[in-house]
């Protein structure tokens, strides 16, 4: 499978609910092992690492200082590159150690054979629309969201434990539900970015959305099995 993934920063930073401020090395190399083995049965990865818990902390220190919007965004990539970095030295050999790719023109100077990794580009500009983006210049066959939330829901978990998870629906119905119920700001695009779902509706891109806080359910999002949402139009 050619899989582009968009790895939610949470995975590697921690919950995001959680105050303290402290990286360990344990969750990049949890992942890593998933992917190298993904990678060793011929499988073609591209993986887009979130800013997680240090971009939500280094935007609201910036939100304290009047930091415009600019400025709060550009935190939130940088936090990226260094999500990105991290895994990319956990991943060794196996990764493309030389950038941190963040734009399709990029890809021209990939090394064959490698995993590459890469992190946000700009401000108003989310790392699950650059997944979007690299994942259409190589020509993936979908975009794995691997978040901290099981699936796509009829209305937030977090909020309605009534919520029931879909296993299927639409491009157009993904967008429906986000502009419904999640906010688009800063470090906070909830659900997942609604201009990355217009994208991958108008290139017909489906995605794949599973609870990355298994690392196995990466390995059967990318081998069949997983227990997420497939949207596809």
């Amino acid at each position: 499978m050619k899989a582009t993934i968009s790895l939610g920063g949470s995975l590697l930073t921690g919950d995001k609910n959680d105050t303290t401020l402290t990286l360990t090395p344990e969750p990049y190399r949890t992942y890593a092992t998933v992917l190298r083995q993904l990678h060793g049965l011929g499988h073609q990865l591209m993986v887009v690492c979130g800013g997680g818990k240090p971009a939500r902390h280094y935007i609201q220190v910036a939100k304290n200082l009047d930091a415009s919007r600019s400025i709060q965004d550009m935190l939130g990539v940088k936090a990226t590159h260094i999500n990105a970095l991290l895994l990319t030295a956990a991943l060794g050999d196996a990764a493309d150690q030389t950038r941190v790719y963040t734009r399709a023109t990029e890809l021209r100077y990939r090394q064959p054979g490698k995993i590459w990794v890469g992190g946000g580009y700009r401000p108003k500009s989310s790392t699950d629309y650059r997944a979007v983006l690299l994942a259409r210049a190589l020509g993936s066959d979908a975009v794995i969201n691997a978040t901290d939330v099981p699936g796509i829901y009829d209305s937030n978990p977090r909020t309605n434990p009534k919520a029931r998870k879909l296993d299927r629906v639409t491009h157009a119905q993904l967008e429906r539900i986000i502009k419904e119920g999640t906010r688009q700001a800063p470090g906070e695009y909830g659900l997942f970015d609604l201009k990355a779902v217009k994208l991958a509706a108008r290139i017909n891109m489906p995605l794949i959305f599973i609870d990355g806080r298994d690392p196995e359910e990466l390995r059967r999002a990318v081998e069949g099995g997983h227990s997420g949402t497939v949207v596809k139009t």
